[in-house]
């Protein structure tokens, strides 16, 4: 069903955006991660991604158009979907807004006669009770479909000084977890949300404003204020130094490489990175903090990259254990469940129950596959694990049963063409399942290190949507844990998951004689809308041959 894009509310302040670039036609397939335009807001351009997939069948708002927050930006559907109806529409989301808006401008300001005045009154009482200078920033709409965030971790704490650019908190929403700049200079007067908590769009995040002011009496209320006063007031002297201040950062700021510490990189850099196939740790970059923006990556050649980081990730901290309590004493206590864990809850239950799923387990004979591995990895530089190796059967099998790399919809089964395989990645808070793009046509060692890179990521935090977007088939591996056989839950709109147990040694028959084997058992869990179960038991032994015979997945 094709979805309406809004004009999203890309800072605290803005009211309005204008189109500066369009990345995507008409007609184009859009991933989710994708950037779709460049917005111009009251404080900067920024870049706009998808949040859904599908095509591009409508263009609300052409470049160089300004239009109002939630006027109909574009539309995205499937290929050749019937939108007249929602096109019919199209500028009814501004005048709703504006007719649910007048009530309360009228009760705000009952005196005012005129439209105008009824929508300046409150702007000017709220600025009254905001000391000169100050800024509420309040929780930032990140997606078209966010109702609420959770602040995942401050990387400024009250007191610090602020400069305009500067990443203010990483927020959690229905997404992912994305950065937020400051579009203010000053100091930050106070935090409203602190980290863990979840808030609704719209409430108090933070203060900033000249140190030492009294922020104590603000509540938040006020936020409709500034960003009209701050517009219609600014001399046109501090326009004209706003608007040179982006070039004057970019020229003082050093260029600062990435030490495998924290990475500061824009989503549009981060999209051209990934197609050049460039490593972002050996980027210099020269925005504000070391952020790498798009002329970093243009720019960059192989020659004058920095060796990358070899320093091991810190290690994650361990949740607190729960304190004892005295024998035969009840106790409890909640955790808070956050945007991830909601996310995952809500997926899976989408999944158990919609898809009508059924499992089919097989064991591996892994003597040879071990052998292979040894011989592998005994080359210099090189390190394939098991897991590597599954992946790799996987992608090949799936080439030969083009049915299990399907998608089910109520109308139409969706044949993908192409092989993506997701591999689900155990992280502090749960669980991601970024995608190893085109696996089929990738080495074991290049499966490998791909693998490694979006394992890292995830386990840092630092997955764009793009990167766990696009997989045709999921394996999850638990035999790292000693797990030598579990079912696990479709990994929607895939319509089949591989689960990956543990190599154990056992008496095995071979040749009419029991000897000590090495075996380890997978099972295939199906969604029997698009899956038979013969279809499904061909899969597992095609699979079976190419991991029992390692040699031939390298013809």
């Amino acid at each position: 069903m094709a979805k309406i894009i809004n004009m999203p509310r890309l800072s605290d302040t803005m009211t309005e955006g204008t189109v500066a670039t369009w990345l995507k036609k008409v007609g184009d397939t859009i991933k989710e991660g994708d950037i779709l335009a460049e917005i111009e807001t009251d404080k900067a351009t920024m870049e706009f991604e998808a949040f859904d997939a599908g095509t591009l069948l409508h263009i609300g708002i052409q470049e160089g158009e300004t239009a109002p927050v939630d006027a109909i930006l574009a539309i995205i559907g499937k290929e050749g979907e019937d939108i007249s109806s929602l096109l019919d529409g199209k500028a009814a989301p501004a005048a709703e807004t504006e007719k649910k808006e007048e009530p309360k401008k009228e009760e705000a300001a009952p005196e005012a006669k005129t439209e105008e005045k009824a929508a300046e009154a409150p702007k000017a009482a709220a600025s009254s009770e905001l000391p000169k200078g100050v800024i509420i920033v309040t929780m930032p709409r990140l997606s078209d479909t966010m109702t609420e965030g959770t602040v995942a971790t401050w990387l400024k704490k009250e007191g610090d000084t602020i400069k305009e650019g500067d990443i203010l908190a990483e927020i959690e929403t229905d997404k992912a977890t994305m950065e937020f700049e400051s579009f203010n200079a000053g100091t930050l007067l106070k935090i409203g949300i602190q980290e863990g908590q979840t808030a609704s769009v719209d409430s108090l995040l933070a203060i900033i404003g000249p140190a030492g002011t009294d922020v104590s009496g603000i509540t938040g209320k006020e936020a409709s204020a500034p960003a009209a006063e701050a517009k219609a007031d600014a001399p046109k002297e501090d326009k004209k130094e706003a608007d040179a201040a982006p070039a004057a950062k970019a020229e003082e700021a050093p260029a600062a490489a990435n030490d495998g510490g924290r990475l500061f990189v824009s989503p549009l850099a981060r999209k051209i990175a990934e197609e050049k196939g460039v490593n972002l740790n050996q980027v210099k970059g020269s925005g504000e903090n070391g952020r790498i923006v798009k002329k970093d990556i243009e720019n960059y050649t192989p020659q004058a990259a920095q060796p990358a980081a070899t320093a091991a990730a810190p290690a994650q901290s361990a949740a607190a254990p729960a304190a004892y309590v005295p024998a035969g004493e009840v106790a409890t206590e909640e955790v808070k469940n956050n945007q991830m864990r909601k996310t995952i809850a809500r997926r899976l239950a989408e999944s158990k129950f919609t898809a009508p799923e059924y499992s089919l387990t097989i064991e591996l004979d892994m003597d040879n596959a071990i052998a292979s591995r040894n011989t592998i990895n005994a080359v210099p530089d090189t390190k394939v694990s098991f897991n590597d190796m599954v992946i790799k059967a996987s992608a090949m099998a799936l080439r030969k049963h083009p049915q299990v790399n399907t998608q089910w919809k109520d109308d139409v089964t969706v044949y993908n063409k192409h092989i993506s395989i997701g591999v689900a990645v155990a992280v502090e808070d749960g669980l991601v399942v970024p995608v190893v793009k085109f696996t089929d046509n990738l080495s074991l060692s290049q499966i490998g290190g791909a693998v490694k890179d979006l394992a890292g990521k995830a386990r840092n935090k630092k997955l764009s949507p793009a990167e766990m977007d696009g997989s045709t088939f999921t394996v999850s591996n638990l035999g790292m844990f000693g797990i030598q056989e579990f079912t696990s839950i479709i990994n929607q709109p895939n319509s089949a998951i591989l689960s990956v147990g543990a190599i154990v040694q056992k008496p095995v028959v071979k040749n009419g004689q029991i000897v000590v084997g090495n075996t380890m058992t997978v099972t295939l869990t199906c969604d029997h809308r698009t899956i038979d179960g013969a279809t499904g038991a061909q899969f597992l032994q095609t699979l079976k041959q190419y991991v029992e015979n390692p040699v031939t997945m390298l013809a």
